[in-house]
């Protein structure tokens, strides 16, 4: 009988347990962004969530803000719907999340000028590296074609965010 009692006991505490563990990450599901609204022309980025606004970020663009990105180098940021599609805690930026650019529109746009398309479109803090010029927050467009936030703002995108976001970047 001491057996069985213990056996509910510790089937108890585990049930407990596993409810914790679900409803704390339904919680963390729940505060995580469904979509991203880019306003290039108003340089901010709004994560909302099933359409209520979460978080509102004053961002930085490509050196060459106006129009959608056609090709490699151009340093515009591109326009259009896209997802992110990746996640790097390591990357040469104070974290980033991947912009699924170029799609099969984007790639076959800049194939038929015989440009390569580029890639690699992040939302990303600040450099990394201490020998990079450090740009004023936001006193001007300084990225390659990015998104660029403050660091203390990207981490907590990066919690909001999640792979297969949609982002909506609008001129």
């Amino acid at each position: 009988m001491r057996d069985a009692s213990g056996w509910h006991l510790r089937a108890l505490r585990v049930g407990s347990l596993c409810l914790i563990a679900v409803a704390g990450s339904g919680h963390a599901q729940q505060m995580a962004a469904s979509y991203i609204l880019v306003d290039k022309s108003e340089r901010e980025m709004t994560l909302y969530r099933h359409g209520h606004e979460l978080r509102r970020f004053d961002i930085s663009l490509g050196a060459n803000p106006v129009g959608h990105k056609r090709y490699e180098g151009d340093r515009r940021t591109p326009e259009g719907v896209y997802t992110i599609d990746a996640r790097n805690p390591n990357s040469s930026f104070h974290l980033s999340l991947r912009i699924s650019y170029p799609n099969r529109r984007d790639a076959e746009s800049a194939r038929a000028l015989g440009l390569n398309p580029g890639g690699q479109i992040m939302i990303h803090g600040m450099p990394n590296d201490p020998r990079s010029p450090t740009p004023a927050k936001f006193a001007f467009d300084w990225t390659d074609g990015c998104i660029a936030v403050a660091d203390d703002e990207m981490e907590e995108i990066w919690n909001l965010v999640e792979v297969g976001t949609l982002i909506e970047i609008k001129p």
